[in-house]
C-alpha cells in the first residue's frame, strides 16, 4: 500500500509550474503603473475625447492581470478560464453598449 501522505501539491501536478514571489512583485508593479498612467490621463486635456475608452481599455488590462495571477487562471486550465471569461466579454459588450444608447458613452460626438 502506497503512502502517499507526504505529497504536496506540485508533486500530485508535475506538470504545473506555479508563480513565485518575484512573478507577484512584478504584476504588482504593472498594476502599479497602469494605475499610475489612469490618474495622470485624468489631467492631459489633449485626451479628453477617448479618455472613457482609455480608462476602459486600462481597467480590463489590470482586470486580466488580476484575474490571470491572483485568481490563478493563468495556471488552470482552459475550461475554468472560458467560463470565467466569457460571461465577462457578454455583460462588458452589454455594459457598454447601453452607455452607447444612452449617450453617456460618446467618443465621436453627435
Amino acid at each position: 500500500m502506497a503512502n502517499d501522505g507526504g505529497a504536496s501539491v506540485s508533486d500530485q501536478h508535475p506538470g504545473h509550474e506555479q508563480p513565485t514571489v518575484g512573478t507577484y512583485i512584478r504584476v504588482a508593479l504593472v498594476l502599479t503603473v497602469v494605475t499610475a498612467l489612469e490618474v495622470g490621463v485624468i489631467y492631459v486635456r489633449r485626451l479628453a475625447p477617448i479618455v472613457v475608452p482609455l480608462l476602459l481599455a486600462m481597467s480590463a488590462a489590470k482586470f486580466a492581470l488580476v484575474a490571470a495571477f491572483f485568481m490563478h487562471l493563468r495556471y488552470e486550465s482552459r475550461v475554468p478560464t472560458f467560463l470565467f471569461v466569457g460571461p465577462l466579454i457578454l455583460a462588458s459588450g452589454l455594459a457598454v453598449a447601453l452607455m452607447t444608447l444612452t449617450g453617456a458613452f460618446l467618443v465621436f460626438g453627435r
